[in-house]
């Protein structure tokens, strides 16, 4: 039997859902979620789905230890389409009060994303910081 791989905050179950909205800081919400997964925060999850109460991405949802929202702005898409589905946001990270100007470019450059993701999200997304002792 495979050995469960738990996540850096200590928990095996944190679901991330991203906005993914159609601004720069909505494609780094979603390319953020990619990043935290990698480095085991949680998994990454279909906020859309959410939405569309799909069955499958509902129980998911519902398994979920905790649940992170990353929105790009604040109009906080993800986390009000995690609340109005019943789910209570755990963590909620907005990528522009990180310091990052909305702006409609959706074709983010590789810097950006690194830099966005270096220097502020990752050090904000300490497992400490996200809550999860």
């Amino acid at each position: 039997m495979a050995e469960e791989v738990k996540c850096a905050c200590g928990s095996a179950n944190v679901a991330i859902f991203p906005c993914s909205g159609a601004s720069n800081v909505g494609q780094l919400s979603n390319k953020a979620a990619i990043e935290l997964e990698k480095q085991n925060f949680g998994n990454m999850m279909c906020t859309v789905g959410i939405g569309a109460r799909a069955p499958g991405l509902m129980k998911s949802a519902e398994a979920s230890e905790k649940i992170i929202a990353i929105d790009g702005c604040p109009v906080n898409c993800a986390s009000k389409t995690l609340e109005l589905a019943g789910f209570k946001v755990d963590r909620h990270i907005v990528i522009s009060e990180l310091g990052i100007k909305k702006n409609k470019d959706k074709d983010l450059k590789d810097n950006e994303v690194s830099e966005a993701l270096e220097k502020k999200l990752l050090r904000y997304c300490s497992p400490n910081d996200l809550g999860f002792n």
